[in-house]
């Protein structure tokens, strides 16, 4: 992904819907572009309101869906069935393999088919549900933590994440900007005050802000160290810090 690849999330139901669900968060709370991380669902746009149940029975659709995403070798596509057989999320991971994608399968069964098409597998036994058949209860929790896990974890490694702190979050809102405030204070453990100080030095971007609180820096240079070191914060205080 660092170097221009996507993570694309795609899905039937319920899978679909939480695989949108994740990508649309990551914009706003890692302060990433809305290309990065991609959700699609079978069915288009109005699956995500409207059951549109014969769409997952369809591979060409899958593969047809990826590839009007001219996905590449960049990519990696994770395909969400909680039943582990969606033929749309078949045709979509073999599409993406011919394009030499990184693939993952996730379902919430053992020895899914789904697997078999994948580079990686994620298999969640989730088991009976207490309605039976309705894949949106235990099946559906579990594959919201699942992505909840899979793409913040991404964005660690990307640099998104300080301590346990998203210090790349885009404060677009009053709520927000109270929560960029609070991310600076507990950051660097000083009083509400002193934090709204530093954040409005470092012109509301908090990164810049600790990392200049941090080393003394001008914003400038706080700003060109963390371009230098991919947005992490502790590479940028350690360069200015020599």
């Amino acid at each position: 992904m660092k170097s221009g690849g996507r993570l694309i999330y795609m899905g039937a139901g319920t899978s679909g819907r939480l695989g949108v669900l994740d990508a649309s968060e990551c914009p706003p709370t890692f302060g990433v572009d809305s290309g990065l991380v991609v959700g699609i669902i079978a069915g288009g746009d109005r699956a995500l309101r409207y059951a549109v149940e014969n769409a997952e029975d369809r591979a060409e659709f899958g593969a047809t869906d990826l590839q009007n995403l001219n996905v590449s070798a960049k990519d990696t596509v994770v395909g969400i069935s909680a039943s582990g057989y969606a033929p749309y999320c078949v045709g979509g991971l073999d599409y993406a393999k011919s394009a030499d994608a990184l693939t993952i399968a996730m379902s919430c069964n053992r020895n899914a088919i789904l697997s078999g098409h994948a580079d990686i597998a994620i298999e969640m036994p989730t088991g009976s549900e207490i309605l039976s058949g309705s894949t949106r209860l235990n099946a559906g929790t579990a594959t919201k933590l699942a992505l909840n896990m899979l793409s913040t974890l991404t964005m660690v490694q990307m640099g998104k994440v300080y301590g346990n702190l998203m210090v790349d979050m885009r404060p677009t809102n009053t709520k927000l900007q109270d929560r960029a405030i609070r991310i600076v204070q507990n950051a660097l453990h000083i009083s509400r005050d002193e934090a709204q100080t530093w954040y409005l030095a470092a012109e509301k971007n908090v990164k810049v802000a600790i990392v200049m609180y941090k080393t003394g820096a001008e914003i400038s240079a706080a700003r060109q160290a963390l371009q230098d070191s991919d947005g992490f914060i502790r590479r940028a205080v350690a360069k200015l810090r020599g």
